[in-house]
């Protein structure tokens, strides 16, 4: 299994390694040519998270090639998003993977322990929000982070909202999903003080225009503090909710 950067370091500092050793694995090269594939083996090293594998477009064949190498060079938990139940099947043949038929995520390994600095909520309108958000939670789980799920509380009975008031405060960071007009982002963004990520959905009757009315409304928010990913996009609200919630994790040992 290779070690990472940070390990490599720890390594020659205990004397357990070589500066000559260390020298000759920092320069492994920065990616792994597959053929069909460029796997990014340095991007956990750049941004702190090993490369996600979206499964969308891609071949059984391609994402069980492309697990080998990661694999190999010790990238654990590995994150397949948008992959499908038929693919997964066939993937798990060959690597055991969790599978999440609403999420439609695949997962290879253990979740890590949730290290992040508070909780990340994730808050939908509707029912029919949960594929996008689950996508949201797993990911944020995969990627460290402790998860709230508050579904169905979206501004047609306020009420329901209004019941969790002191969790939505108390969150480091809140994922809002909506779709139809996406008011819920607004609401949930006038009552906290984290900060609020919002994603459209493509849930909605003919004039949400596939999710293009609440992308626009939740732009237009009038409540500070609120940011806007694409339509459905769920793993990337939570891959920068992560980045929001581990913020203080990278001053913990700094000595002022």
């Amino acid at each position: 299994m290779s070690l990472s950067a940070k390990e490599i370091l720890e390594a020659v500092r205990n004397g357990s390694m070589s500066t000559e050793e260390a020298l000759l694995k920092i320069k492994t090269k920065p990616f792994e040519d597959l053929g069909f594939a460029k796997l990014d083996t340095h991007r956990k090293v750049r941004q702190g998270v090993a490369e996600v594998i979206y499964g969308g477009g891609k071949t059984p064949e391609q994402m069980i090639g492309i697990l080998d190498a990661m694999t190999a060079s010790g990238q654990e938990p590995v994150l397949i998003t948008r992959l499908g139940k038929e693919a997964a099947e066939v993937i798990r043949e060959k690597h055991p993977i969790r599978y999440d038929a609403v999420a439609r995520v695949g997962i290879l390994g253990e979740l890590p322990k949730p290290d992040g600095v508070g909780t990340i909520a994730v808050v939908t309108a509707g029912t029919s929000d949960i594929p996008v958000a689950e996508e949201a939670a797993v990911t944020a789980e995969v990627f460290g982070n402790q998860v709230l799920r508050l579904y169905d509380v979206g501004v047609a009975g306020l009420h329901r909202l209004l019941s969790h008031a002191d969790e939505l405060m108390s969150a480091n960071v809140i994922i809002c999903i909506a779709g139809m007009e996406g008011a819920l982002a607004s609401v949930v963004g006038g009552l906290v003080e984290c900060p609020v990520i919002a994603v459209p959905t493509s849930v909605g009757y003919g004039a949400a225009f596939e999710g293009m009315a609440a992308l626009l409304s939740m732009l237009n928010s009038c409540a500070s503090g609120v940011s806007v990913v694409n339509i459905d996009n769920g793993f990337g609200a939570a891959f920068q909710a992560s980045r929001i919630n581990h913020m203080g994790k990278r001053y913990e040992n700094i000595i002022y």
